[in-house]
């Protein structure tokens, strides 16, 4: 218990320290404090066994070793012929990182009375989604590769589909536990949209401040979402059987 609250006090430092040096950019001071964070906040999850359901559990490892990987860019770059191959393990990883996330959504979900009970919103989601990740991705093209722009699409595309399949699977199971995950999803697209208009449209200083506060809030909730359970809904029959 008390190392449970010494974890939770450094994380806590820690998450303070990333966002000052993103802001400050320190970039590879950031690297090393968020690196840490994930290790740390790791060991706090598995300690903790807040779930026995392995996904959440391959997201934070996978995401720590992209963040290791981006760590390590700073020693060792892995460039042949104008290929950064650190650029695409790291977003593989990502990626990766955020169908686990998925996948911890959707092994509770009943697809069957979702479809039947929100045709109408699935189909705009989804019309949405199309249009959201193709603006999104196009405001970088010009600064993009081939290559790259299709790495991007790809990422916009998984993580658009987390946040909607997030908001589906509160809007279906409507407990606690679905609303903090979709609000951590939430905080994980503005993030990573915030972060693509930093990288790729502007260098400021305040975007550089936003997008780490998502970050850090988005693994406080998923954290969060972690301790408890869905709620079960009873379904009372009212009319007397004939």
């Amino acid at each position: 218990m008390i190392i449970n609250k010494l974890l939770k006090i450094v994380l806590v430092i820690l998450s303070v320290a990333f966002i000052i040096l993103e802001v400050q950019q320190l970039v590879f001071y950031a690297d090393i404090a968020s690196t840490v964070l994930l290790l740390l906040f790791t060991f706090l999850y598995i300690r903790g066994k807040l779930s026995r359901r392995p996904y959440l559990l391959y997201f934070l490892i996978t995401f720590t070793i992209s963040e290791i990987i981006s760590l390590g860019a700073n020693f060792v770059t892995l460039t042949t012929d104008s290929i950064d191959y650190n650029y695409y393990v790291g977003n593989f990883l990502y990626m990766l990182a955020y169908v686990f996330l998925i996948l911890r959504c959707t092994i509770t979900m009943n697809f069957k009375d979702i479809i039947k009970r929100f045709p109408v919103t699935i189909a705009i989601l989804a019309i949405l989604g199309v249009f959201c990740v193709t603006l999104i991705t196009e405001t970088a093209q010009n600064q993009l590769s081939t290559s790259e722009y299709v790495t991007e699409f790809l990422y916009n595309v998984v993580v658009m589909a987390l946040v909607s399949i997030a908001l589906i699977n509160y809007m279906h199971k409507d407990d606690n536990k679905a609303m903090l995950f979709f609000i951590a999803t939430m905080f994980i697209f503005f993030s990573e949209m915030i972060q693509l208009a930093y990288y790729y449209v502007e260098d400021m200083v305040h975007l550089a401040a936003i997008y780490s506060v998502f970050l850090v809030l988005a693994f406080l909730f998923l954290y969060l979402q972690s301790k408890l359970k869905h709620e079960r809904v009873e379904d009372f029959n009212l009319l007397p059987n004939n």
